[in-house]
């Protein structure tokens, strides 16, 4: 089967003009400077496949944590739920919150009457709002992983692409001073290897521009909505354990 693809890809670039001739037909730098553009776009790509599907599990996971959240009248009774949801980054906050609260009404004094049962109070409010605002930035670095190199890919590949066209015309110019002939028979397809160079750089870097500003206005949502969450937990924490 492989023989079979490379020897289609070869005929390919036998026939008239297209990515595989201007491929087979450039020089070493050329084809270097390629492949790492086609290397940026799958990268890049396969990033925007996995962040959609990832975003959008997320978010329908959180709406039925929230429904989840409101509906209960315990905190146990949302832990309960929480461990069947755990893609949406709200159950992560949860989850801290919730052993936080856990832990400190296990070390809370024991009571002063023999036989009387130990009170359910939080010691610290401060202590669980710092938990809190931690669980929310390991949150955000989970699900902004990986976003980086689309910004990455969006800002360097038009520039990777525009070092190989200037070094395609360079070839281009040195092989007319080789020929002694300024025609365009003779200009053309070093000028063309040279130009397929920019215009790769620039498919690999528009679609990672155009994902990047779509993901990071999800974010920003995303992190005002964990947000809000950590005030509305923060709120029912304090009106029922302290």
């Amino acid at each position: 089967m492989f023989t079979t693809a490379l020897t289609f890809i070869q005929f390919g670039a036998q026939q008239g003009p297209g990515i595989f001739r201007f491929f087979f037909q450039a020089g070493p730098m050329a084809k270097f400077i390629l492949g790492a553009l086609v290397l940026f776009s799958l990268g890049s790509w396969a990033i925007i496949f996995g962040k959609l599907v990832h975003f959008n599990r997320a978010d329908r996971q959180s709406e039925k944590f929230m429904e989840a959240f409101h509906r209960s009248q315990r905190f146990s009774e949302v832990n309960a739920v929480a461990g069947k949801l755990g893609a949406s980054p709200l159950v992560g906050i949860f989850q801290a919150g919730y052993a936080e609260i856990d832990s400190q009404i296990k070390n809370s004094p024991e009571p002063e009457r023999p036989g009387e049962k130990r009170a359910y109070r939080i010691t610290s409010l401060t202590a669980l709002e710092r938990t809190l605002a931690r669980a929310v930035n390991v949150e955000l670095q989970t699900v902004t992983r990986w976003t980086g190199f689309l910004a990455t890919t969006a800002a360097a590949t038009p520039f990777i692409g525009l070092f190989g066209t200037v070094w395609g015309i360079m070839q281009a110019f040195n092989d007319i001073g080789l020929q002694g002939s300024t025609s365009i028979v003779a200009v053309a397809p070093g000028i063309a290897e040279a130009l397929i160079n920019t215009a790769a750089g620039l498919a690999a870097a528009i679609p990672a521009l155009i994902a990047y500003n779509y993901f990071s206005q999800h974010l920003r949502r995303l992190r005002t909505r964990m947000q809000d969450f950590v005030f509305e937990f923060l709120n029912l924490a304090e009106r029922n354990f302290t």
